[in-house]
Formats: structure tokens, sequence, C-alpha cells
């Protein structure tokens, strides 16, 4: 049997995977010409050509859709059960790989996570910083952070924060010279200020409720972002009214350099909640972050 060099099989994975050398090398940790000369020389001993080059992209021809398919699961249990051996550890180890937004990263993770960092010095946590509905289970992370109620029913989700409320806050100096709205109709005519949405590519609608009545608002303005950073920048800046998760304009309302409006108007919906795949069979490591970030007196989000 002619022994195969797993390494540059591994190597055409990853970059069928990430659709870039670039970025294929770093995971890897080798030169892109070190990665570009395994790719090649595989394709050489096959007699096939597996990837499509092009100055912008790097894709899968129909030979290499084939093989990735064929091993790239396998190359995933083989790194699980790698993963499963450190249960024989003295002390759990390995890397947790999640996919989440910055605010929930700044304010849950890293502190509820830092404790057991220390503690356990051996687990490291890879984060990404992502607005989009990332595929976890396509991009290999271990776990992704959504809002309870966009979770697809077959995760399992597990509450890492208590329920939210959205608040449309502006600063005292844009209300100076625009009356507060008094319902969420009257937004209409004022200058809000936009998010578009990485997943649909859309601009999102500001969802509102007051006892059991429901209203969906499209606003207009100037400015679109597809961060809240700079949403809460430009809300402070005076530049409109902004519509985001109360936490996050907390400390500019209490220090008066935001002000609040409709909040009658914004009713709580389910938090933060870390999902993974249902059939994952955990790691020591992933299960310590787990317990580290779970809020145990929380209900289960609706599904989709």
């Amino acid at each position: 049997m002619v022994r195969r060099n797993l390494n540059d099989l591994v190597a055409f994975v990853t970059v069928a995977r990430e659709g870039s050398f670039t970025r294929a090398a770093a995971l890897l940790g080798v030169t892109q010409s070190a990665l570009s000369q395994a790719i090649s020389g595989l394709e050489t001993r096959l007699g096939i050509r597996l990837l499509t080059r092009t100055t912008r992209s790097v894709s899968p021809t129909s030979a290499g859709e084939r093989l990735l398919t064929a091993i790239g699961s396998r190359f995933d249990e083989i790194e699980a059960e790698l993963d499963m051996l450190t249960e024989m550890r003295d002390k759990p180890a390995g890397t947790v790989r999640i996919t989440c937004g910055e605010h929930v990263l700044r304010t849950t993770l890293l502190p509820k996570l830092a404790p057991l960092l220390q503690d356990y010095p051996d687990i490291k946590v890879e984060f990404d910083i992502n607005y989009g509905f990332r595929d976890i289970v396509a991009d290999r992370f271990d776990a992704g952070v959504r809002l309870g109620d966009t979770i697809d029913k077959d995760m399992i989700a597990v509450p890492i924060g208590p329920p939210l409320r959205m608040a449309a806050a502006a600063s005292p100096t844009y209300f100076a010279g625009h009356p507060g709205p008094k319902s969420p109709r009257d937004l209409v005519n004022h200058n809000c200020i936009n998010q578009r949405m990485q997943s649909s590519g859309g601009l999102y609608v500001w969802d509102f409720e007051r006892r059991g009545e429901k209203l969906n608002v499209r606003v207009a303005g100037q400015l679109i972002f597809n961060t809240s950073l700079s949403m809460v920048d430009a809300a402070l800046a005076g530049l409109g009214i902004a519509f985001l998760p109360e936490e996050e304009f907390a400390p500019h309302i209490e220090q008066n350099r935001l002000i609040r409006v409709l909040e009658e108007w914004c009713a709580p919906f389910p938090g933060y909640y870390l999902y993974y795949p249902s059939r994952r069979q955990p790691s020591p490591a992933f299960s310590l972050v787990v317990n580290a970030l779970r809020v145990t007196s929380l209900p289960r989000p609706k599904r989709r």
C-alpha cells in the first residue's frame, strides 16, 4: 500500500475550508510558499487539480470538493479524539474556539472566563469577533454566542446572561433640537442611526411592544453601521437616535450623556446563550468553559 503524506492532506483541507492560502498558513503555522508547494506536490502525485486559484480567492475543483467531503470530517473526528485524551492528563488542556460579538465578549465572556484561565493554564480560548450567523460546524468552532431567540433547534443552548431589553437613546444635544418621540411611530420624523445586519445584508427593523401591542418601525437617517460601538459613538456625538440592547447604553444613560426614550415600549427578551452542536462530544476543557459561563436560573430559549 502506498503511504500518503497526511500533512499534505491536512494542508489541503485547511486551504479548501479557509478559501485562502494566507489564512490557512497562519492556522497551520507555516509559510505560504511551503503551503503552496505542499498542495502542488499533492496534486502532482494524484495527477489531478484540487484547487482553483485566482488573484482573490481559492476554491476546490469538483475533485477537490469530493476529496474534502470524504476526508474533512475524518480529520475532525481524529482531532476530537485527541482532545478527549486530555481526560487522561492531570489537568484539562486544549483550545476552545468561540465566535461571538465584541460587546458580549467584553462584558460577559472575558470576566467569567478569567478565573478559569488562571486556574487552568493549559486551556486556551480563541475568540472570533463576528456579527453574522456563522455556521459553527462548517467553520470548525466549538461554540457560538447568540441571542436566545435566534438559535437553531438542533443546537444545545446554555444561558450565559439575564434577559435583555432594547433601548432607544440619543444625546441631550440631539433632543435640544428635536422633540422626543412619544410613540415608536414618531421615529419616522427623526434622524435614526441604522444598523446593517451582516447575516441578511438588510437594515435592522426596530421592534417595539407595549401591553401586547407590537410595532415594527423601519427608520431612516444619515448613518448606517454594522457594529454597535460605532452606533453608540454616533449617538454620543448628537447625530441621531440609536437602538441597541440597554446594557450598551447603560453607563452613558447613568451619567446623562444619553437620554432614553420609549422605555415603556421595550419589552424583555431572551438574552445571550452559548450554543453548540447536540452531537458534539465535549472535551474536559470545553466542559469547564461551558460551566464557567453558564447561568443556571434562566429558562431555555424559544427555538426556531
